[in-house]
């Protein structure tokens, strides 16, 4: 069932204006009779340009609009400079009330062009249908021309517009829930490495669970790549990397490593390189973000290191790569854990847990219950000392200073961290990063 209606009205033939406010009637009457039960919510986009282009337009259609959102309850008129602007505007409402199956009502000459802002602004948790609006049957003119691109694809410079004024809306906007704020260890040189761990403010991702530097896209959350890649163009101007050299792993929970330069696998917890300028990255929302970095060899790492990727020594894995890569000698690699999931918080099913106990008793609480809590960060120290790295070259939760400290716990502190565990399935990503400086 169709949950919200969007009537695109942003660039209206002119020979439709003279008669709006019928196109407007019929169409929210067509709307009505088929949702009988289940009135939707109804957003009108439209124009508002600056200066004189489409000043008689706007003279002429807002205030017929705005009649319309008076009359009918659940309707609202969304006017914007850009479609861009517009249609991010209609989404902020759709999100607000959590509502996904969406009706597009619009000319057919705007259909090719709204798909493509609507793939770019939206992610795959949304259903649209779109639907012609209804024309009055005078003008055979119009109704020939309606239909002459329809199928047919945009040619990519439209494409390429389109993309630019996504790009230049969404840097416009203003950062949300204060200043973009990087965690830095004292354990990695600053003067040879360039490294971090983010934390939620200073983007622009307005969803609760998402805001307001979340830097994964997902087709299963509300945040499109579109916005991501925003919150990482702001990060990068604050850290001081080039957002074009960003490798981030790609995710599989196991143990896999990536050399840059190198055939890429598939999917890889792990990723290392020696070459300056390249930005390594780890995603976390209660997984464990590792860092890895040898001042001697100069060369970095990073990994993505949740439970299963704990069990199975992605940490070690890393270390080895950077071994057997580049001549690094495990006295001189220094790693450090950003925040992730304490054991404060942190359960798994028993049979899990054994695992765990396996490695230390000492990483496991209440071992006797059903659900006993489990300290995935004590586990990676274990494992990285046993492979090899010294107990002083390992940062963790176990740095008692707290203006030290970067190992915080991401559930216990909704303020600074998203969490997968705290906030359910659209929930929002942090990063480590490092990499080697130019």
């Amino acid at each position: 069932m169709v949950e919200a209606v969007l009537i695109d009205m942003f660039s209206l033939p002119a020979n439709l204006l003279n008669n709006i406010h019928g196109l407007l009637h019929n169409t929210l009457e067509a709307v009505e009779k088929c949702s009988p039960i289940h009135t939707p919510f109804v957003y009108v986009m439209c124009c508002q340009r600056q200066g004189s282009e489409r000043k008689g337009e706007q003279e002429f259609l807002l205030p017929v609009l705005r009649g319309f959102q008076s009359l009918k309850r659940g309707l609202e008129v969304v006017c914007a400079q850009t479609t861009a602007a517009a249609l991010y505007t209609v989404k902020q409402r759709l999100d607000e009330k959590d509502l996904s199956i969406i009706k597009v009502i619009l000319p057919t000459l705007r259909k090719d062009l709204m798909k493509v802002y609507i793939d770019h602004l939206f992610t795959a948790v949304y259903q649209f249908e779109f639907e012609d609006l209804q024309v009055v049957p005078d003008s055979e003119s119009l109704q020939m021309s309606e239909h002459q691109h329809e199928g047919q694809m945009l040619p990519s410079q439209d494409v390429a517009l389109i993309q630019s004024e996504i790009q230049m809306y969404l840097e416009s906007l203003p950062s949300l829930k204060g200043e973009l704020t990087i965690l830095r260890s004292s354990l990695i040189p600053d003067d040879i490495f360039l490294h971090g761990f983010t934390t939620r403010t200073g983007g622009i991702s307005y969803i609760p669970t998402l805001s307001s530097c979340n830097l994964f896209s997902s087709s299963k959350r509300r945040d499109p790549q579109v916005v991501v890649k925003e919150n990482l163009r702001r990060l990068a101007n604050a850290a001081g990397f080039n957002p074009e050299a960003f490798h981030r792993v790609k995710v599989d929970h196991a143990n896999a490593v990536c050399v840059v330069g190198k055939t890429e696998p598939d999917s890889y917890d792990g990723i290392v390189t020696n070459q300056k300028g390249v930005t390594l990255a780890a995603p976390g929302a209660d997984c464990i973000p590792v860092l890895f970095a040898d001042p001697v060899r100069r060369a970095c790492g990073a990994a993505h290191s949740g439970w299963k990727g704990t069990l199975l020594g992605v940490s070690m894995a890393t270390v080895n790569a950077m071994v057997s890569e580049y001549g690094c000698n495990m006295k001189d690699i220094l790693v450090v854990l950003g925040p992730s999931v304490g054991p404060c918080c942190y359960k798994l099913p028993h049979e899990s847990a054994k695992e765990f106990h396996r490695i230390d008793p000492k990483c496991v609480r209440l071992f006797d219950s059903a659900s006993p809590y489990i300290d995935i960060r004590r586990a990676t120290r274990i494992l990285l000392e046993r492979g090899g790295i010294l107990p002083e070259n390992i940062q963790d939760d176990s740095i008692t200073d707290q203006k030290q400290n970067v190992t915080f716990c991401t559930a216990c502190h909704p303020d600074k961290f998203y969490s997968h565990f705290r906030d359910g399935t659209n929930f929002g990503t942090q990063i480590g990063f490092i990499s080697i400086k130019d």
